[in-house]
């Protein structure tokens, strides 16, 4: 009876540590911490901003663990298919990316706009735009649209490795102006003093093969297990009303859900 009992309990503790081991896994995420105000490091160098604590949260809610990887934009998809990350911080699900990687459901949406200079008249119009010197955060759809749509009419479309430096170069006088997404651009730059000289310039930037509908979560293609797991979390935060508290910190009353059919992904 002694030696069935100590067995079970052995069988217990074992179980329970395995059970407690799945439920605290770590996931590696891919992270551009150059991209305030959804990410960025903070005054202890913690990686900080939006997509960081929706994805804590989802992690939390999955009962993972998130492991940050800091790179540049451009690096995180080769970064995901050598499988040096599990899966990449939410970036715009567009046709050319679904052709090497696979997303989540959509976690927010924001509209493309150029920031210029006040009062240079500038608009996002290649005939408006020639000769003129326009940022690009390289790998971006920013720059996809850019090189497609206004270099071959004369816009120089300079590409640099993270906003940060294409925030300097505006304020600078390097640049003309910068095509990015209008809610990172006005939270992280026009909103401080360096940028108190510059605004959006015209209405949203748009093209249904370039732009996507919305930012979802990079994976590997047929990783659905873990593709599930994250949809399941990020379901679970927008009931419980996670999703919109950690958005109203941020960005107020700014609406970044995608609205679409159910069915559309």
């Amino acid at each position: 009876m002694k030696i069935l009992l100590k067995t079970t309990v052995a069988a217990a503790v074992v179980l329970a540590f395995c059970q407690s081991t799945a439920s605290a896994d770590t996931l590696r995420v891919a992270a551009d911490l150059s991209y305030p105000p959804f990410q960025y490091r903070d005054s202890q160098g913690k990686p900080a901003g939006f997509e960081i604590d929706v994805t804590d949260a989802i992690c939390a809610a999955i009962q993972a663990q998130c492991q940050y990887v800091a790179g540049s934009f451009d690096s995180e998809i080769p970064a995901l298919l050598a499988k040096k990350v599990d899966f990449i911080s939410p970036q715009g699900a567009t046709e050319k990316r679904r052709k090497s990687i696979d997303f989540s459901d959509f976690v927010y949406h924001i509209p493309t706009q150029l920031v210029a200079r006040k009062g240079s008249g500038l608009l996002p119009d290649a005939a408006k735009l020639q000769g003129k010197h326009i940022g690009v955060q390289q790998g971006t759809i920013q720059e996809i649209y850019a090189n497609q749509y206004w270099a071959p009419h004369g816009v120089d479309v300079v590409p640099y490795a993270d906003q940060d430096t294409v925030y300097q170069d505006l304020t600078a006088g390097r640049l003309d102006g910068a095509l990015s997404p209008a809610v990172a651009v006005t939270f992280g730059f026009l909103v401080k003093p360096e940028g108190k000289d510059f605004a959006l310039a015209g209405a949203e930037v748009r093209d249904d093969k370039i732009f996507s509908t919305g930012s979802a979560y990079g994976l590997r293609k047929g990783d659905e297990a873990l593709k599930q797991r994250l949809n399941q979390g990020l379901a679970k935060i927008m009931a419980d009303g996670s999703w919109d508290k950690i958005k109203q910190r941020y960005f107020g009353d700014i609406d970044m859900k995608v609205h679409q059919p159910a069915d559309i992904k």
